[in-house]
């Protein structure tokens, strides 16, 4: 009987021990490490599906950005041209009319302004500007280099560098000026270059000149630039008095620049106005050396400047053409094209 009693307790120890092994096999079953890891996949699927979504939606917004910047860019560029060839259907009836010794009314046209106008949903402003009104680059002498830098306040030794440099660049042999730079300077640049040699196409290509900054080339706050200064296009080797802008008069002949913005809207009050007038208001005499800097014509090499856009839109798109006015004022030749011009210039 005890040995019955015996077998019963050890067979419920027995399968108390079993039941014991059974809960740790549950707790232990490859099945729950499974589930385990598939849930970690599914973590890692979904956040790889949210990164391509995310990543999908930011192409999408920045390609739908880019051809709306396209068609903004596009439309600006038309409505520019349509101002370009307004302008110069302005300019042309202006110079239809006889020429005068006075001023003539067409002159009122190179005043520095841009001239505003609405074009359907759009708008257009255009700048006329006399190459002969600034100094030509590929005729200007070490003298009137010198006396520019003066007047426009570089000082030595930048002033020799920079007078020296820009006829190095002009000139076709490879001898040093005192302070100008050929070939061999440039080369050691990086990047490296050669000297032009030769004539200026832009006036652009000054920045390419030794002693030649951005700041100097573009200008700063209330100072001119030397692209407002020079051409490589004007047909004369002296300024017209006529169309030259406050900047250049500044520089050429030293005035201080709010006395040469004086002169300039003086000369806008009257179209009657004669050589000597213009002469008497900016205080040069008869003898001044300064005279021999200046002349009085008629503009025939004109840059007609337009940009345009959307009224709505905050891109301009902007160009610019250079027009060669024919013999007897019949017709026109597009002597140059800038299809993608900069749009920073001061109004």
């Amino acid at each position: 009987m005890s040995n019955f009693r015996s077998h019963i307790a050890d067979g419920s120890t027995g399968d108390g021990r079993r039941r014991t092994g059974l809960r740790s096999a549950v707790v232990g079953h490859p099945c729950s490490n499974e589930r385990g890891v598939a849930l970690v996949i599914v973590l890692w699927i979904f956040i790889f599906l949210f990164v391509v979504a995310f990543d999908f939606s930011a192409s999408v917004r920045e390609d739908a950005f880019a051809a709306h910047r396209y068609a903004e860019e596009s439309e600006g560029y038309y409505v520019a041209l349509a101002g370009f060839e307004r302008g110069l259907y302005e300019l042309l009836q202006r110079f239809s009319q006889p020429l005068r010794s006075t001023l003539s009314p067409a002159t009122e046209l190179f005043d520095g302004d841009w001239r505003e106008e609405s074009y359907g949903e759009g708008s257009y402003s255009v700048r006329f500007t006399d190459e002969a009104g600034k100094v030509n680059l590929n005729r200007v002498d070490q003298e009137t280099l010198r006396r520019i830098f003066t007047n426009l306040g570089v000082e030595e030794p930048r002033r020799s560098i920079l007078v020296d440099a820009i006829l190095d660049w002009i000139d076709e042999d490879d001898l040093h000026r005192a302070s100008g730079a050929e070939s061999d300077y440039y080369m050691s640049l990086s990047p490296a270059y050669t000297a032009k040699n030769g004539r200026f196409d832009t006036v652009e290509e000054l920045l390419w000149v030794r002693g030649v900054t951005a700041e100097l080339f573009y200008g700063e706050e209330g100072e001119a630039g030397l692209r407002d200064i020079f051409s490589v296009d004007s047909p004369i080797d002296r300024i017209n008095l006529r169309t030259a802008s406050a900047e250049v008069i500044h520089a050429l002949v030293g005035l201080p620049l709010e006395k040469s913005r004086e002169f300039v809207e003086e000369r806008k009050k009257s179209s009657e106005s004669t050589a000597a007038d213009l002469l008497k208001i900016l205080g040069i005499a008869a003898g001044d050396a300064a005279i021999r800097q200046l002349v009085f014509v008629n503009p025939t090499v004109i840059t007609i400047e337009s940009r345009g856009g959307r009224k709505d839109s905050v891109t301009r798109r902007q160009v610019k053409g250079v027009i060669r006015l024919a013999a007897g004022r019949q017709g026109y030749q597009l002597a140059r094209w800038v299809d993608r011009d900069m749009t920073g210039n001061r109004q």
